[in-house]
């Protein structure tokens, strides 16, 4: 049983912002699509689907007779902390995650939020006796096991630099001790460092930048 299978997953497949152009470098049909109905329909369940909207048709039609990777972030620009280089603004066909914590430890509880729709597609918690970055951490890995169960070819995105690096290492390196209150919260941590040293991805993780973008989409609203 994977990590995922493990906790109650809601997933609707969102639908995506209209008035756009789609293109679809891999997948069952590749081309130029004028909804994102027929985009989906090439894209969903195919394995390393490549697609992009365009806010024209003229914009599609010259991206299509170009190669995918001028239009995604490479890899290499990754700083030395492990989060993706800064972007001018956010890709909203993107899941955000975030968590929230009554208390250092408290209660927590953590979701995943589609940045185009505002639609809220999980949620756990509240847990007993942890903290927000437990919660961070467990958000991200969450949705890396939702986006790779559904064959999907989304980046994430996350406010804490130290959930991103937590998730890099593969390593929730709370401080938090384990005790009777907070058993649920370990085995969740246990299961997704699970997963992480089990599987491989290939979903970009970005830092939101609050500072330019305000505040991610998934974020609870308790400040």
């Amino acid at each position: 049983m994977t990590w995922i299978s493990a906790i109650f997953v809601r997933f609707d497949f969102i639908e995506m912002a209209k008035n756009k152009f789609y293109v679809v470098w891999s997948g069952r049909k590749c081309g130029v699509f004028p909804s994102w109905e027929e985009c989906k329909e090439q894209i969903l369940a195919f394995p390393n689907a490549q697609y992009k909207s365009f806010s024209t048709k003229q914009e599609a039609e010259k991206a299509f007779n170009e190669e995918y990777k001028n239009f995604i972030k490479s890899k290499n620009n990754n700083t030395q902390k492990g989060w993706q280089a800064a972007q001018e603004k956010p890709n909203i066909l993107s899941l955000a995650v975030d968590a929230a914590c009554s208390g250092n430890p408290g209660k927590m509880e953590y979701r995943g939020v589609m940045i185009d729709t505002n639609k809220e597609i999980f949620r756990v918690g509240p847990l007993d006796d942890a903290t927000n970055n437990i919660g961070e951490f467990l958000a991200i890995v969450h949705g890396l096991a939702l986006l790779k169960q559904q064959q999907l070819n989304l980046p994430i995105y996350s406010d804490s630099r130290n959930a991103i690096s937590w998730v890099k290492q593969k390593k929730c390196k709370t401080k938090l001790q384990p005790s009777e209150k907070n058993q649920r919260t370990f085995e969740l941590i246990a299961r997704a460092e699970k997963w992480l040293n089990e599987n491989d991805y290939s979903t970009q993780i970005y830092k939101w930048d609050t500072a330019n973008w305000g505040e991610i989409p998934a974020d609870f609203g308790r400040k």
